[in-house]
């Protein structure tokens, strides 16, 4: 990891536990570019502080590749719920699906 770590950082073990959750909602296409592990915790970071995409410090993925994850992460499902509530559920993340209830009610 090239990049300081962050109070909103995910441990590594349980970003295990979820990870494959998170692969499933790409289409493969092509090899990844960035470490789906950074762009997870650029997530958590963005729903922990409430900064803007483009505020988001050095050492992550570009705020733009951020975003396009956080989109498709939040499409809302056939159980009506977003594949990132559910994984935030599962690691135990309540501050951030809190925060990210609240910006899908915004919508």
């Amino acid at each position: 990891m090239d990049r300081p770590a962050y109070p909103s950082d995910i441990p590594r073990e349980q970003f295990e536990a979820i990870r494959t959750m998170l692969e499933a909602a790409r289409r493969k296409t092509r090899p990844r570019k960035h470490d789906l592990y950074d762009v997870f915790c650029a997530v958590l970071y963005f729903l922990h502080t409430g900064t803007t995409w483009r505020a988001m410090p050095p050492g992550y993925p570009p705020w733009r590749t951020v975003h396009e994850y956080f989109t498709q992460w939040t499409m809302q499902r056939e159980n009506g719920q977003s594949l990132l509530e559910s994984v935030l559920e599962k690691a135990e993340r309540q501050p951030e699906l809190a925060q990210l209830r609240l910006l899908l009610h915004k919508r």
